[in-house]
């Protein structure tokens, strides 16, 4: 924009602005012209548009900007007379939507003449796509259940509420007990969860094993293996499908553990990443084996998932996460790096998130170099794999564990032989 501005003459070097809310508010109108109940359409959006660029042009030209308020009232009250001369419309729209919208179009004007083109630009085109994506929105909003909205809220009390609070502080000992990075820890899987959550209740449960299991195991792979389990143990008929699902869930837990390790220590991911996809890798062809030999099919049941955002879920992992924390600094000063594997063989039985975020703490604080996150995450994981294995062969029974435990040993085997590569390639 500043080079554009320079080739032009000092008269009109202001033009340029005045081009990007010509744009926007076209964009912006396009689809309120859609609309047959709108009061504003093509042209009105542009016009305002341009008279916000034009009143912050003026306000700054002769110091006033109170000008600026002014004409957002205007176009308030402009558009508010409009709909009360004619209150009634086809399809019941107050219209209160197109009001706000040209509000919004007359404000990004003004940002635009204050040099935030970029994110008037943003929000314009973000503004338009709510605009035409109603009746998807709509939709969305009616699927939802109580259970539905309940999980967003209390995900917001976390991220927004709780999180803002906490001190970022170092306590205890060793300074392994930090409240702000522990929540910071517990949103960020939390979300992870609701995601897969959401997931789940948009694609619905019908779309096939594979998708119930990738789903799954975003949400929780503990339940989805448990649940399906239990479904094999009665239906002799689920077993295929129990099968697929199970071991897709888990194969997730392989690249939810790559996503939290690029976020929080991408420094990481040169050494993690081939173990964790020497496990997708194997772990994958056990799976389609699986499929073409079970060939899973018939209707599937539901999956019961507990919210993801619960508030009493968010506190037991943040406890979790905490003991484990301080239970590896702990060791890990006692006994060194040994002490740490096997806090990751003890916890990652049950959860594998708590010691894989630790690791990534303690490399982050340079008290563990990224050969030991690779075996402490390695630990966890095959231990992880053990216990679900045990898990369907006590409730699914052996019919079904010994397809299942194939499918999740030829992920543990691939991450095994990936790590020993690499390890071999380190030393």
């Amino acid at each position: 924009m500043e080079e554009l501005i320079a080739w032009l003459p000092a008269e009109l070097a202001s033009l340029p602005r005045y081009v990007v809310a010509l744009a926007i508010g076209l964009l912006m109108g396009l689809e309120r012209e859609r609309n047959p109940a709108a009061k504003a359409g093509l042209r009105t959006f542009a016009l305002t548009a341009l008279l916000g660029v034009l009143t912050a042009h003026l306000a700054a030209a002769l110091g006033e900007p109170w000008l600026i308020a002014a004409g957002l009232l205007l176009v308030g009250a402009m558009m508010i007379a409009a709909y009360l001369r004619s209150p009634q419309q086809a399809d019941g729209d107050p219209g209160t939507t197109t009001v706000a919208a040209l509000m919004l179009c007359y404000g990004l004007g003004v940002l635009v003449w204050h040099d935030e083109i970029q994110l008037a630009v943003m929000l314009g085109i973000a503004a338009t796509m709510l605009l035409y994506f109603k009746p998807e929105l709509r939709g969305i909003s009616q699927h939802m259940s109580r259970r539905d909205l309940l999980s967003m809220l209390q995900f917001a009390v976390l991220a927004l509420i709780i999180l803002p609070l906490l001190p970022n502080r170092n306590y205890g000992p060793y300074g392994a007990l930090n409240p702000y990075q522990i929540w910071w820890m517990v949103v960020l899987i939390a979300g992870v969860g609701l995601a897969g959550y959401a997931a789940l209740r948009l694609v619905g449960q019908q779309r096939g094993a594979a998708m119930l299991g990738l789903l799954g195991g975003l949400v929780s792979s503990t339940a989805t293996t448990l649940a399906f389990s239990r479904h094999a143990r009665a239906s002799s008929a689920m077993m295929p499908v129990a099968v697929i699902v199970i071991v897709l869930a888990n194969l997730v837990v392989l690249v939810r553990l790559g996503v939290l390790a690029a976020v929080l220590a991408p420094a990481v991911l040169p050494q993690l990443l081939p173990v964790l996809i020497g496990g997708l890798a194997a772990g994958g062809l056990g799976a389609a084996y699986g499929v073409r030999r079970l060939q899973p099919q018939g209707e599937l049941p539901p999956l019961a998932m507990a919210n993801p955002t619960e508030l009493r879920t968010a506190l037991g992992f943040g406890l979790m996460y905490a003991v484990v924390l301080l239970a590896a600094a702990w060791l890990s000063d006692w006994l060194g790096t040994r002490g740490l594997y096997a806090v990751a063989l003890v916890s990652g039985l049950t959860d594998v998130d708590a010691i894989t975020l630790s690791s990534l703490r303690l490399h982050n604080l340079d008290t563990l170099p990224a050969e030991g996150v690779v075996n402490v995450v390695t630990l966890a994981v095959l231990a992880n794999l053990v216990f679900k294995s045990a898990l369907t062969l006590v409730i699914g029974g052996w019919q079904m564990a010994r397809h299942a435990i194939a499918g999740m040993g030829a992920a543990g085997l691939g991450l095994i032989v990936a790590w020993a590569i690499i390890r071999g390639f380190s030393a």
